[in-house]
């Protein structure tokens, strides 16, 4: 079992209505890979400046994820974003981008990355993501993360990168816009024709969808009283979703199937779910495999009920 995750690492500064944070460890790749960590080992692929301590690289080392594929830029800054939410905390506003050393980011993967049984490349340039797939001849099953900036400037590129993996993990106004369908149901099957056969579309503090070839599954949300950063939640969501996948025990290799998809769905949305209950990566830093399963059973919960027999008129 082997998971590699390629994507941005991160300083994060964050105002929300319920209190302030200064530089704290983020990006795509760090939120997916904390994750992830709970269910498999995690390779994970980005750049750095020398801004990055290795009090930071101890954050991710201390969960077991291997750092080796992180590239250190001399003389060069880590990739930071500043941005604020409201009381609609679906909605991140950015109020200041540096991209640094993610600027000029040409991914360099280790024989050992390239070789792992499951590949995740976050949101960054598709041709960038083409090229890493291409390299990659270990990875039974690839997903990809994508965003309105590539929809709308590198469409091409992009849908050219869908057709070369497996799953597409993308939130739902992203799925309508790429597909320029209105309705969700419609555009996740369209977007399975360019490639694909697994959507998944995040819907935020609503949950999250599923399609496949052969059906249709939706998880909600976590009903919480106390979100207080909702930073990293979707690659939160695909690192607990992935992670989980990959470490099904699957000795005879089988393809992932059905069942084990809808269990992964629930795995995403538990880890999403304590991503935001406090800022940054701090709630998962302390989060428990036990805490987990509680909430995995919160959910089974939620979603189970029965069906009385219709009365006949």
């Amino acid at each position: 079992m082997s998971l590699t995750v390629v994507g941005s690492i991160a300083f994060d500064s964050v105002r929300t209505p319920f209190g302030e944070r200064e530089r704290m460890l983020g990006g795509s790749a760090v939120h997916f890979a904390l994750a992830a960590s709970f269910f498999t080992e995690v390779r994970v692929v980005g750049p750095v400046g020398d801004d990055f301590t290795d009090e930071h690289v101890a954050v991710l080392a201390e969960r077991g994820v291997i750092t080796d594929d992180i590239e250190r830029v001399p003389g060069g800054e880590t990739f930071f974003w500043r941005g604020h939410y409201e009381y609609d905390m679906n909605v991140a506003h950015t109020d200041e981008t540096e991209l640094n050393v993610f600027g000029g980011f040409e991914p360099k993967l280790s024989e050992e990355s390239r070789s792992a049984e499951m590949l995740f490349l976050g949101n960054i340039q598709p041709q960038l993501q083409r090229e890493v797939r291409a390299s990659c001849d270990g990875p039974r099953f690839a997903a990809l993360d994508s965003m309105n900036l590539w929809i709308e400037n590198d469409r091409e590129a992009l849908i050219a990168a869908i057709g070369e993996v497996d799953c597409v993990v993308l939130n739902d106004a992203e799925v309508r816009m790429l597909t320029d369908q209105p309705n969700l149901a419609r555009a996740a099957r369209q977007l399975m024709e360019m490639g694909p056969r697994v959507v998944v579309a995040k819907q935020g503090e609503y949950g999250a969808a599923l399609f496949t070839e052969s059906g249709f599954f939706a998880i909600p949300g976590y009903p919480l009283e106390d979100v207080r950063d909702p930073t990293g939640a979707g690659d939160s969501f695909a690192g607990g979703f992935l992670g989980y996948l990959d470490g099904c025990d699957r000795a005879d290799g089988a393809a992932v199937d059905e069942s084990a998809l809808r269990q992964a769905m629930a795995y995403g949305s538990a880890l999403a779910s304590f991503n935001v209950e406090d800022f940054g990566t701090d709630r998962v830093r302390r989060l428990t495999p036990d805490e987990i399963e509680e909430r995995l059973q919160d959910f089974r919960r939620m979603t189970q009920f029965d069906v009385a027999p219709a009365e006949a008129k």
